[in-house]
């Protein structure tokens, strides 16, 4: 097991740590409330991420091959979130400022991963590499490990993510900087937005 779990880490680092929207969402959002804001949309996030995990593992993902309408309608849905969630961003002025802009919370983290296609191919596409390997100690365990790593290893990513945002975030305290930023961050989001529906 202990060489099925390193292969299945190195298997995951370049998904898992590459800016992706999961990755891009908890650095804007590190940056822009600070790293401990974000606790309950990561909550939220990887709560989703071990259900919809389990749910694949244990054959969801047949329905999406069945109905690929359902696969297109989950991505065109993530992009829209993902680009609103950009433009409030590019919107929003200084990161000390007391305003309308919250961060997000249990939901918009949940939200966040159930509308994101990446993460339901690499689930999807992680299960037909490692579940047969794993699968001599029963599947009931191999899908559960397989979640458990999948989220965890996820987890770790999105919190030095999140802490590498706040870092930035730190150069960038006064008002002009800190409006640049969000713009930069914004920009980058919309850019996730746009490759999740055409890339």
């Amino acid at each position: 097991m202990f060489e099925l779990t390193a292969a299945l880490i190195v298997f995951l680092f370049p998904l898992a740590y590459s800016p992706g929207p999961g990755n891009m969402f908890f650095a804007a959002n590190g940056a822009r409330f600070g790293p401990a804001a974000t606790v309950p949309a990561s909550l939220g996030y990887h709560v989703a991420t071990l259900l919809v995990t389990l749910a694949i593992g244990f054959g969801f993902e047949t329905t999406l091959e069945r109905s690929p309408i359902v696969f297109q309608a989950i991505k065109w849905a993530g992009s829209a979130y993902v680009l609103y969630l950009a433009w409030k961003l590019f919107r929003a002025s200084a990161i000390d400022t007391v305003g309308e802009a919250r961060p997000a919370g249990v939901w918009g983290g949940a939200v966040l991963l159930l509308l994101n296609p990446k993460a339901y191919v690499i689930i999807a596409l992680m299960f037909s590499q490692f579940l047969e390997a794993a699968a001599a100690s029963g599947k009931l365990l191999a899908v559960g490990w397989i979640s458990s790593v999948f989220t965890l290893n996820n987890l770790l990513a999105f919190t030095l993510w999140t802490l590498l945002g706040g870092q930035i975030a730190a150069l960038f305290r006064d008002e002009a900087r800190a409006h640049l930023l969000n713009r930069v961050f914004g920009s980058v989001l919309a850019l996730v937005a746009l490759w999740m529906m055409f890339g």
